[in-house]
């Protein structure tokens, strides 16, 4: 199994039944950290140096996070901003992070067909996530399709538990 990292960011985890229990089940597989950026840096003081070493100590990174305002949740992108420097992650010299594989891992409130030309936002979940993929290219990472679990607030006991195992078999996948 590929040795995964995911970087975990839920600003309000108390009221999310699904990105919690998605976390849960999880965090214990062989090879995967769970790392809640928010439980680690609520006053949004990132430690660069840690982040990094957790970087390079994985093969593969996943973004969990709900779908905030058409993207990530602010402390993720704070950390995007602080950790992927110049000169380590990308630019001259910068290629840690080369050959690594990024995915997101997302909820939305919004139904699938709520995310398309002819729905409510216009636009798919993954034309929204453009600016990660591009990151990850920015960066020699290899870009994965998203795991995108709609309409979260509405999901079924059933539904979770297929998303749960979803979730699980794609971690335990090489």
């Amino acid at each position: 199994m590929v040795d995964t990292l995911i970087l975990f960011a839920h600003p309000a985890l108390e009221k999310s039944r699904v990105n919690r229990s998605l976390a849960n089940a999880v965090a214990s597989l062989d090879g995967v950290t769970l790392h809640d950026l928010y439980e680690e840096y609520p006053d949004f003081h990132i430690d660069v140096e840690r982040e990094k070493r957790l970087l390079q100590n994985h093969e593969r990174i996943v973004l969990q996070h709900p779908f905030y305002w058409y993207s990530t949740p602010a402390l993720m992108k704070e950390w995007f901003d602080v950790v992927l420097q110049y000169g380590w992650a990308y630019g001259k010299g910068g290629d840690a992070l080369a050959g690594k594989s990024v995915t997101s891992v997302l909820t939305t409130g919004g139904s699938k067909e709520a995310y398309c030309s002819q729905g409510h936002n216009q636009y798919t979940v993954e034309e929204f996530l453009r600016p990660i993929e591009q990151t990850a290219r920015l960066c020699g990472m290899n870009y994965e399709q998203p795991i995108i679990f709609y309409g979260a607030l509405h999901l079924s006991d059933d539904e979770l538990n297929a998303a749960i195992d979803r979730y699980r078999k794609t971690l335990q996948t090489d």
